[in-house]
């Protein structure tokens, strides 16, 4: 399956080893990884949160979404849930396509879904306490320009 969600640490080099080789046909592979960010400098931790079943869901959709509409070869979605620190790699797409255009597009279109559409909740704890993390402006509107 080309979604995964998980707990467990991956490595996105390899990750992109595998997905890479098994893109027979492909003249571009892209991918992005996102690594959690202490941005607001006393970050212990972030909680992920999600329900199986409805999010894995959504989550193909997109993907046979971007499959379709960018004319892809494969595409790949990781995210990770549950608790992870500052510097932790928390989810990856790699898209590959016969053109680099189409490749960089679609891992764009999937970026701007996860962001903003993904049903996922995140929550920031501090020494402070937690706070739920809210929707940024910016986020939906990259996703309109789809």
């Amino acid at each position: 399956m080309r979604v995964r969600i998980q707990e467990a640490v991956f490595d996105p080099g390899a990750e992109l080893s595998a997905f890479t080789a098994s893109a027979r046909g492909a003249g571009a592979v892209v991918s992005f990884s996102g690594v959690v960010r202490d941005a607001a400098a006393g970050l212990e931790a972030m909680e992920i949160e999600h329900y199986p079943g409805m999010t894995e869901k959504a989550l193909s959709d997109i993907r046979d979404e971007a499959l379709t509409r960018f004319g892809l070869i494969d595409a790949l979605v990781i995210h990770r849930v549950g608790r992870l620190l500052p510097g932790e790699v928390i989810m990856m797409v790699a898209t590959a396509g016969k053109h680099r255009k189409e490749a960089f597009e679609a891992a764009e279109f999937l970026m701007d879904y996860l962001k903003s559409r993904a049903p996922f909740w995140k929550k920031e704890a501090t020494g402070e306490g937690t706070d739920w993390v809210a929707a940024r402006d910016e986020d939906e509107a990259a996703l309109k320009r789809w």
